[in-house]
């Protein structure tokens, strides 16, 4: 009788321990958001998807001494609304962003660039021809005119913010780098920053220094991490995303 006795009181604990376990546990969510799900790919773009609102657009640039080179763009998708940061290389390629982006029924609020190189700037006319507005910061309406690339419409001294939905994207100059030009897009709501050709990616070495401050670079990167310090995934002008570490990396690199 006691042993019987016994087992039913530990039928009871155990039965009272299960009672208190969650019925439905969270699980920690472990997705690597580096490595981005491909959406679309022809052979002038690929589109990646990072978050839940971001994505990667590539497209290509054959340059002297470099060879061919991918070269790295950002678009946010709220609400029905799509900004593109950083036109693709070539008109084609910009022709089948345009396409895609109208086939998912995403309407292009506006393109912006984040330097006066043709890594951004080489396929905004076909922007323009469906009457999307492009902007960007005065120094690059400048310089791209001088360079002879297609110009940005509408020009900004040192902050720019834009409204898809509820979400705020946050452009800003916050000093020179690769180019006297240089800009930087974050979206708080993902916690994603565009920092074209301004930051590096892992393993990659200075690349392009024509235009570029190598003094104030690494100035310009830490303040980028003083103005947005919950940055979680950081997209370079070239190379694979990461996450705070490529601006560490940028400012060890030019230090």
């Amino acid at each position: 009788m006691r042993p019987l006795i016994l087992l039913l009181i530990l039928l009871l604990s155990l039965l009272e321990l299960k009672s208190t376990e969650p019925l439905n546990p969270i699980k920690e969510d472990k997705t690597d958001r580096t490595k981005p799900a491909l959406v679309f790919e022809n052979e002038f773009l690929k589109v990646e998807k990072l978050s839940e609102h971001c994505y990667r657009h590539i497209s290509y640039l054959r340059s002297p001494g470099f060879g061919k080179i991918a070269c790295n763009g950002m678009l946010i998708l709220e609400a029905g609304e799509a900004l593109v940061i950083d036109a693709p290389t070539n008109e084609a390629a910009a022709l089948a962003l345009i396409n895609w982006l109208e086939e998912e029924q995403q309407e292009i609020i506006a393109v912006i660039a984040s330097h006066f190189h043709v890594d951004c700037l080489g396929g905004l006319n076909p922007f323009h021809a469906r009457q999307i507005p492009s902007y960007a910061h005065e120094k690059t309406l400048a310089l791209a005119k001088a360079d002879s690339l297609p110009d940005p419409q509408i020009s900004f001294r040192d902050s720019l913010k834009f409204q898809l939905g509820s979400s705020l994207v946050h452009c800003q100059f916050l000093g020179a780098g690769h180019s006297p030009d240089n800009i930087v897009c974050y979206f708080p709501t993902d916690h994603v920053l565009f920092g074209g050709c301004l930051l590096k990616s892992k393993g990659s070495g200075k690349g392009n220094l024509k235009d570029a401050n190598t003094k104030e670079w690494p100035i310009s990167v830490e303040r980028i991490k003083q103005k947005f310090p919950d940055i979680e995934l950081v997209i370079p002008g070239h190379g694979s995303p990461g996450g705070m570490d490529l601006l560490d990396y940028t400012i060890e690199m030019f230090s």
